[in-house]
């Protein structure tokens, strides 16, 4: 696989998982009772961007890994969906 090739599977990768990791563990300004004026009391009550892509980046390298193994190393891809899934009749 080329360098491009890893690059573009792991950010579609990296970026899909952002949007799982992102709202685990956050408070609103409202669970604070910490709402600014002229925002939304659903908004983050603290902004935690380093924490959330770290804990980002180390989640979807171990699903890259996962993926890597089954497409190197077991031989599965897309070919293999329709032996894996059931058939609907």
């Amino acid at each position: 696989m080329s360098i491009l090739s890893f690059l573009a599977v792991y950010f579609v990768i990296w970026w899909l998982t952002l949007f799982v990791i992102l709202p685990i563990g956050m408070k609103t300004q409202a669970e604070a009772d910490d709402v600014v004026p002229g925002s939304v009391e659903s908004a983050p009550a603290r902004f935690r961007g380093g924490k959330v892509m770290l804990i980002t980046t180390l989640v979807s390298a171990v699903i890259y890994g996962a993926w890597y193994v089954a497409t190197t190393y077991l031989g599965i891809g897309l070919d293999s969906l329709p032996s894996i899934l059931p058939k609907f009749d």
